[in-house]
């Protein structure tokens, strides 16, 4: 096995990825995914391959970090259990079905989907913008319509569904703390379920790299997702000492910055 130097950045990777969620309560996709493309560019791997390999590398990693996030908003009872019972089916579909989306979309178009995304989850930080409460949560046909449009779009940008899932459920008349706390559970099954179909899909793709399952290169999940496993409760500690409401605008331009950098990667 060759030592690659470029493994030395995931385990920083992992750290920053880790603290940010543990202080901002935000999925690491957007931080992740245009760091991930960044550095697997730089490292020579297909040009094709980058963004669906980064995509995938995120979902399992968010897979490892999502429990001890799950685990902790139960603690706190913040968690609505019937809520994710009845949305999980439609997540597990529209997750794994984006999966076979992303995989057909070339590099471009993704990279442009994810651009605009993360551009309005920077907006909805930059303005705190909350849904006004204005009805109640719908039936099983509607949660599973909500879940399989939740899941789809965060197998499209490797996110734990947050950014979707808590306006939802705000709007539908759920208190913000129950949101938060349900949207964290809710982010386990979509991290399995896009783990899956970023696996299947990069099965067969040609031109992988080597230590590659799929479309998960394993360097990174490893290095990566156990140092954000661990910092993350350093974050989360530090979110009671800081302005966090400050903080969130910063790190909003700096997401849209880390996007326009990978935009220009990708694009170039």
């Amino acid at each position: 096995m060759t030592f690659d130097p470029w493994w030395l950045a995931y385990p920083l990777l992992g750290a920053v990825v880790g603290f940010l969620a543990g202080l901002l309560g935000i999925g690491g996709g957007g931080v992740m995914v245009p760091m991930l493309t960044t550095f697997f560019l730089a490292q020579g791997f297909p040009h094709e391959q980058v963004l669906h390999m980064a995509l995938g590398t995120s979902m399992a990693t968010i897979a490892l970090t999502s429990v001890s996030s799950l685990r902790a908003h139960h603690a706190h009872g913040a968690v609505q259990w019937e809520v994710v019972r009845r949305i999980t089916p439609g997540i597990l579909a529209g997750t794994f079905a984006g999966t076979f989306i992303a995989s057909r979309l070339g590099t471009a178009p993704l990279a442009v989907f994810f651009a605009c995304f993360m551009t309005f989850v920077a907006a909805q930080m930059l303005y705190n913008v909350k849904p006004k409460p204005s009805r109640e949560l719908p039936g099983r046909a509607g949660m599973s319509v909500a879940g399989l449009f939740i899941g789809a779009v965060s197998a499209l940008v490797a996110i734990g569904g947050g950014s979707l899932s808590v306006p939802f459920m705000v709007w539908c008349n759920v208190r913000v703390q129950h949101a938060i706390g349900t949207s964290a559970a809710i982010g386990f099954p979509i991290a399995l379920a896009g783990t899956a179909g970023y696996l299947v899909n990069g099965w067969r793709a040609a031109e992988m790299p080597s230590f590659t399952l799929g479309y998960i290169y394993l360097p990174a999940l490893v290095l990566a997702g156990a140092v954000s496993v661990f910092v993350a409760p350093f974050g989360a500690a530090c979110a009671h000492r800081l302005p966090v409401a400050a903080l969130k605008k910063a790190f909003a331009g700096m997401l849209i910055l880390l996007v326009v950098k990978m935009l220009h990667g990708v694009l170039a």
